[in-house]
């Protein structure tokens, strides 16, 4: 499962991809409406998506055991500019990193690609940029 930017049509999605073969998948969704660099910018109509194994048995093996920690599948940019910063995730899907591996990551501030960091902050549930989703 590699990052697309755009997703093309006629090929499967990450997270369809990931359901087919039986991988349980975290998705951290970040909405660039939370972006302070997209207000700025005037279009904080775009979001960043990352995907995670969620599987009982995932994770990194160093030392970020448990549910949450698997490593990155995928993910997905939209909004402008995100060619330009959808290389992070294919470094991350290369490295095997997971959830906190990206968040831990030094993310400048305001910038889009601060985005991807917060995407990884949902998915483990430690992102206070936005509320937390309703279970």
């Amino acid at each position: 499962m590699a990052p697309r930017a755009p997703w093309t049509p006629g090929r499967p999605r990450p997270q369809d991809q990931a359901k087919a073969q039986g991988v349980k998948v975290k998705k951290g969704l970040f909405p660039w409406a939370a972006s302070g660099r997209a207000i700025a910018n005037g279009r904080d109509e775009g979001f960043t998506k990352l995907l995670f194994d969620d599987s009982p048995e995932a994770g990194s093996g160093d030392g970020h055991a448990g549910r949450g920690h698997g490593k990155i599948l995928g993910g997905g940019m939209v909004g402008t500019h995100a060619g330009d910063m959808i290389g992070e995730i294919a470094l991350a899907i290369e490295m095997g990193a997971d959830a906190v591996d990206i968040g831990k990551t030094i993310h400048p501030h305001p910038t889009l690609g601060e985005s991807i960091g917060m995407a990884a902050e949902v998915a483990h549930g430690s992102c206070t940029d936005v509320p937390p989703a309703r279970k």
